[in-house]
Order: structure tokens, then C-alpha cells, then sequence
């Protein structure tokens, strides 16, 4: 089967790239990272005012575009090529999709419309005792009709105006909408790799939330596993940069009177890297189809995408950080940034040994 974005795919996508490019720079990057909030605040103002990505996959009926899966995967393939620091990952690809799987239309018809605008910040807190993605055990709980427990490794979790916690009811898991200001909770950044994300633990004393309707397990699943399709186009999109970083870097960098790039080791590593990157966006992209066409292979594609791209991303980091030598471990050089940002994707929903085990174990039933 032949995957490929149509005109209009490839005109937003390649918008994506021009306006990143000349709004999102290394400069802005280090910027964005070194601040409190840790965001880009004018790009996100920008992408939400003027471009209306937040917009993207939100129905019409909710004020969205109307558009879908796909045309997510070609906006966040380009954030990833500059590591883009805003909460859009978070917004969109979290908070967003649980929103839209819940069958709850009054909270829809509240958030919806001020997320796809970008007047609304969000998040999904649903992190385990050991800060995993078990949505079955969720570290939070409800106790009297109130929200308790610690919740750690909260993408934008220090600052997002809206929290949607999932938390142990005595029948399951129930997922509540709680406001940043709500009493009772407290937020506290956590100190990270990568300064390029930002991460948060949540304290829960007896927080009052209104619940979402529907069951949480199956919401969270769904919603999941379109966020891990995301977070791989992302993923992919570093990983497209790095290989391209290195492929220059071999090209123009001369050692013993010839370009490094004529060097047999150094082909084998950019080869591999191709290979890897390649690999990667042919994952995403049937997962990017499954979950447009709404087929029942989106988990098992979903989970071989986020596998694949995690993999692909830390080895083309890494190897662009070993092909430029010296200079690449540097701070001043980019290099460390993109291994930092692989190395934390890697974790975020999972890391490449759990999905892995959802293929072999939950989908295809393997013993």
C-alpha cells in the first residue's frame, strides 16, 4: 500500500516548514527553554491566531477545521525538525483527543472551542505510582466525591490552564476536569533532560472536579493512541533533521585533505540513519492512515509507530552527535538538543519495549 499526503497535505506541510523556519530558530529554541514557562509564547500566540493548527483536528461543529489524524502528523513532523517549545503537544495531542472520545457534550461544546482558538491551555495527567502510562493504574483516586493522590512526568503540566486527571473510582477510572487554580492542587516543575518539554508533578488534597462522562479505560486508550501517533510525527521530524544535519556536516567537513563524508565509516552511519528514518516514516504514516480511516489496526499501528519513530529519532540524535565529532558536544552546537529531546520522547506514553510488548502481547496474542 502507498501512503503519501495529497496537494492540499503537502501545502499545509510545507506552510508548517516555512513558517518554522523563519519563527523558530535555534535562537528562539534556547530562548523558549531558559524561560520559566519554558514556551515559545509568541510563536504559540502566532500558531493559534494566524495559522489555526490548534484547530486542526477538532470538528467543525466545535469550531475546529474539521480536518484530521493526517493533517496532524505533517504539522508535528515539522515542529519536531525544530523542537518546537510550545504546549501544542499537550493541548492538541493530549487533552484534545480524550475531550473528543468522551461522549460528554456539554464539556465539549465548553473546551473545545476555546482550545481549537488557542485561548486554552490543557493537559492529560493519567501517570501510574512509577510515572508509566498504565491508564488500568493510575496513580490518582477518588475518595468522598474528591480527587487525591501524586501524579508525576505531566507533559506541561506546570502551567496548562486545564488538567484532565484520570483517576481510580470504585468501578474504574474516571476522568475529571480540573482547572489550574482549583483548591486543593498543587503543581511543581520538575527538573528534566531535556529543557525543550517541560514536565510536572501534580499534588491532589481533595480536589472537586466535575467528571467526564463515559467510561475512562476505553477513552484514555483511544485518545492515547492518537497522541502516540503525534508525538511520532514529531519524532520523525527530529530525526529527518538530524540525518539531514549529519549528511551536511559529512559533506563539508575536511579531515586528512578529503570531506569526512568519503570516509567508509561515515557512509555506513548516514546510510543506517536513512534506513532508520525511512523505516520510521513508513510506520507512521499507515498508523497516520488507520486512525483517519478509523481502523480497527490503529492500536497495533499506533503502537509499532511510536516503537519505531522512538528508535529511529535516538539513533539518528546520536550518530549526528558522533559525526560531527567535538564540535557536536558542545553547547553551542544544536546536536545535544535533538539527543535530548529523542531520549525524552523515548519515555513519553511509553517507551519503545512497552508498545513492543502491546503488539506481541495484547493485539496479536502472542504467549
Amino acid at each position: 500500500m502507498h501512503f503519501a499526503f495529497t496537494d492540499e497535505q503537502e501545502q499545509l506541510r510545507r506552510g508548517a516548514r516555512r513558517f518554522l523556519e523563519a519563527h523558530a530558530g535555534s535562537l528562539r529554541l534556547r530562548a523558549a527553554a531558559e524561560s520559566d514557562i519554558g514556551w515559545d509564547l509568541d510563536a504559540w500566540r502566532r500558531i493559534a491566531s494566524e495559522l489555526g493548527w490548534p484547530a486542526l483536528s477538532v470538528p467543525e461543529a466545535y469550531g475546529g477545521a474539521g480536518l484530521g489524524p493526517v493533517e496532524l502528523v505533517a504539522v508535528m513532523e515539522e515542529m519536531g525538525r525544530v523542537l518546537l517549545c510550545t504546549p501544542f503537544f499537550a493541548t492538541v495531542g493530549l487533552a484534545a483527543h480524550v475531550l473528543l472520545a468522551s461522549q460528554d457534550e456539554t464539556h465539549k461544546q465548553s473546551h473545545l472551542p476555546r482550545l481549537a482558538a488557542g485561548e486554552l491551555t490543557a493537559t492529560l495527567a493519567c501517570t501510574d505510582a512509577h510515572g508509566g502510562w498504565d491508564v488500568a493504574q493510575v496513580a490518582a483516586e477518588v475518595r468522598a466525591g474528591r480527587l487525591y493522590g501524586r501524579l508525576t512526568h505531566v507533559p506541561d503540566g506546570h502551567a496548562a490552564e486545564l488538567i484532565i486527571v484520570a483517576a481510580r473510582e470504585p468501578d474504574g477510572v474516571g476522568l475529571f476536569l480540573v482547572p489550574f487554580d482549583a483548591t486543593g492542587l498543587t503543581r511543581r516543575a520538575l527538573p528534566t533532560l531535556d529543557r525543550t518539554r517541560r514536565l510536572a508533578e501534580l499534588t491532589l488534597d481533595g480536589v472537586a472536579a466535575p467528571r467526564l462522562a463515559g467510561a475512562g479505560v476505553p477513552i484514555l486508550r483511544h485518545a492515547l493512541d492518537l497522541a502516540a501517533i503525534a508525538l511520532a510525527a514529531e519524532q520523525l521530524g527530529g530525526a529527518q533533521r538530524c540525518l539531514e544535519m549529519a549528511v551536511e556536516y559529512a559533506r563539508t567537513r575536511v579531515q586528512f585533505g578529503r570531506a569526512i563524508g568519503s570516509f567508509q565509516a561515515i557512509k555506513h552511519k548516514c546510510a543506517d540513519m536513512f534506513v532508520a528514518v525511512e523505516s520510521a516514516r513508513s510506520a507512521l504514516y499507515w498508523a497516520a492512515a488507520a486512525a483517519a480511516s478509523g481502523s480497527p489496526d490503529l492500536p497495533l499501528a499506533a503502537a509499532t509507530a511510536k516503537a519505531t519513530c522512538s528508535d529511529a529519532f535516538f539513533r539518528a540524535a546520536a550518530e549526528n552527535l558522533q559525526i560531527h565529532g567535538g564540535i557536536g558536544f558542545t553547547w553551542e552546537h544544536d546536536a545535544h538538543l535533538y539527543l535530548r529531546r529523542a531520549r525524552s520522547t523515548q519515555t513519553l506514553l511509553g517507551d519503545a519495549s512497552v508498545h513492543r510488548e502491546r503488539v506481541a502481547l495484547d493485539i496479536l496474542g502472542a504467549p
